[in-house]
């Protein structure tokens, strides 16, 4: 039986795939109706669940997306490049 050799690449791909699940079911989550029959803080409490889920996979989203770009990186470069900060004017982005 041989041992397969671990990738960082394969890694982040087994991951993007787990998370896409994940997404998934967060969406699923959000898209449930709140229940009628709740009142009060019973309502405040769901709908704070709802809210912060969507937050949640939000994030999940954004991380999965540097995920990918990061596998882009690997697989044309070889490496991943640092991350660079554009914020800075014209003069403050050649002075470097």
């Amino acid at each position: 039986m041989s041992k397969r050799e671990f990738t960082t690449v394969e890694a982040a791909r087994r991951l993007m795939s787990s998370m896409e699940v994940a997404i998934d079911n967060m969406i699923a989550e959000v898209k449930k109706p709140v229940d009628p029959e709740a009142g009060g803080s019973a309502r405040k409490a769901e709908l704070q669940s709802i809210k912060q889920t969507a937050i949640d996979c939000k994030e999940l989203l954004i991380e999965r997306q540097k995920l990918e770009q990061m596998v882009k990186e690997l697989q044309e470069n070889g490496s991943i490049e640092e991350d660079r900060d554009f914020s800075g004017g014209i003069a403050e982005r050649f002075s470097k």
